[in-house]
């Protein structure tokens, strides 16, 4: 199971150049990915509800230059409340930025003030999500046109730069209705908020839905930590459970876990424990 790292991007105040520290320890620590949130206008402060002060593929683009190794995604980026083409544009860029690195996370999202906020139909964000996908898939495939669909359609036009090779699309959620867009769309899957008990059932259910369809499936979890003792004991047995938690996901099925560190103090601490204990021989 691959182990990820979803980066803090939840403090305005925080300062940005700590994400660089992290990744590349998070490169360092051997893990294989790691993740930006994405939220444009969200109603209320951003923190725990709502992260992504700053934007994911800018971001992303920064980070890119100072790894090597470690795959950069979204998780998730709120697709409907963009234009696809720009997202399209931004998106092969950044993959060959980065050498291929990228994996582009995408859901529908779930507040419907923020879609109103920005001018974005909520009503009709799933629907705009799939054909947002096939729009992309077909501008990084042929490099054109003509394409029509419910939404969004063009009939001329060069689409550079190309990618080199397949970039990969991970959908997020737990519903019905994301594990269809997933069996049907998506080349991984990584649900949220679920114990591992949970995510077996709804990865049987993904498998039905995709039948001969290959999509790897994954998930997030949150480890917080306590903060440490004087001698470190709470904070050992905290690390020991996390590590259980991610072999019960593995057992489960679970062929990739982001886990969430929590507050950004002590973050890379947190992160390194972890990894010192889940991805030890």
């Amino acid at each position: 199971m691959k182990l990820q790292v979803v980066l803090p991007d939840e403090s305005a105040g925080a300062d940005p150049r700590g994400l660089v520290d992290l990744v590349q320890r998070a490169e360092d620590l051997g893990y294989d990915t790691v993740w930006l949130p994405d939220h444009i206008l969200p109603p209320d402060a951003y923190g725990p509800v709502y992260g992504g002060v700053l934007e994911p593929l800018v971001t992303l683009g920064w980070l890119a230059a100072v790894t090597t190794r470690i795959r950069l995604g979204t998780s998730v980026l709120v697709l409907p409340l963009r234009s696809p083409f720009v997202v399209a544009k931004q998106v092969a860029t950044l993959h060959a930025l980065s050498g291929g690195r990228f994996t582009l996370g995408v859901g529908i999202g779930w507040d419907a003030r923020e879609f109103a906020a920005v001018g974005a139909d909520f009503g009709s964000r799933a629907a705009r999500t799939d054909e947002a996908i096939a729009l992309l898939r077909q501008l990084f495939r042929v490099g054109g046109g003509p394409f029509e669909g419910r939404f969004y359609g063009f009939d001329t036009g060069v689409f550079e730069p190309r990618p080199d090779a397949h970039i990969p699309v991970l959908t997020g959620g737990v519903t019905d209705a994301a594990l269809r867009r997933a069996a049907r769309l998506a080349d991984l899957w990584q649900g949220v908020g679920l114990d591992p008990t949970a995510f077996g059932e709804r990865l049987a259910s993904l498998r039905a839905l995709a039948g001969d369809r290959a999509v790897s499936p994954g998930t997030r979890m949150d480890w917080p930590g306590t903060g440490r003792t004087a001698d470190g004991s709470s904070e050992a047995a905290r690390t020991a459970a996390a590590c259980r938690a991610a072999e019960a996901f593995r057992t489960a099925g679970a062929e990739h876990l982001a886990v969430h560190f929590g507050d950004p103090d002590r973050y890379a601490d947190r992160m390194t424990d972890f990894a010192r204990g889940a991805l030890r021989p």
